[in-house]
């Protein structure tokens, strides 16, 4: 839980700890995030790819249901130090609801959406003290690709909203549009 937030700057979307971060090198710490988000990224999309291919969205979402937990643990172990996960403002599975950071970045890539900035663009840093200990979080947002819309979307088949349903009894997470943030990566590394 976030309990204390490290002097910050807001500059362009990019949250900066500034006062007492030391000598936090948070450039290279993005990079560094960028990377595990773009290595997680891929496998996730990869099986879900292939799963679209083989069995149709039904079958892509199996691979949410039962795949997604194991990718996302299987990132976490190989990023030494870091803690990946997935979050929403529309939560399909409320295992994956955010903690005050990831709320307060959603929040400000909504706004920032608002105003026309583009979802694929948008990413937040900051260090911050969390049970005493300085960390360094990144969140970036997750653009609803034309895959994504069919179960994400607003035109969902029959069949999926039922397999949806059965699965994940308070599913929020549809309705976007193309392009349009539909939840985000989070990654924090104690420093």
């Amino acid at each position: 839980m976030l309990k204390k937030i490290v002097a910050v700057a807001l500059v362009t979307g990019l949250w900066a700890g500034t006062a007492n971060a030391g000598a936090v090198d948070t450039k290279a710490l993005m990079m560094e995030g960028k990377g595990l988000i773009k290595g997680f990224a891929t496998e996730l999309v990869g099986e879900l790819k292939k799963s679209m291919k083989s069995g149709g969205p039904i079958a892509a979402i199996g691979v949410c249901n039962t795949k997604a937990m194991p990718i996302t643990d299987k990132h976490t172990a190989q990023a030494t130090g870091w803690t990946i996960k997935r979050s929403s403002h529309k939560l399909r599975n409320a295992d994956n609801k955010p903690d005050t950071f990831e709320a307060r970045a959603i929040k400000e890539f909504q706004a920032r959406q608002a105003n026309g900035e583009s979802a694929k663009k948008m990413v937040m840093t900051m260090v911050t003290i969390e049970d005493g200990k300085k960390t360094f979080r990144m969140v970036k947002a997750i653009p609803t690709g034309k895959p994504c819309l069919a179960c994400h979307g607003s035109d969902i088949k029959p069949e999926v909203a039922a397999k949806l349903d059965s699965l994940y009894p308070n599913d929020k997470a549809r309705g976007f549009k193309m392009g349009e943030m539909r939840g985000i990566f989070s990654l924090k590394k104690e420093l």
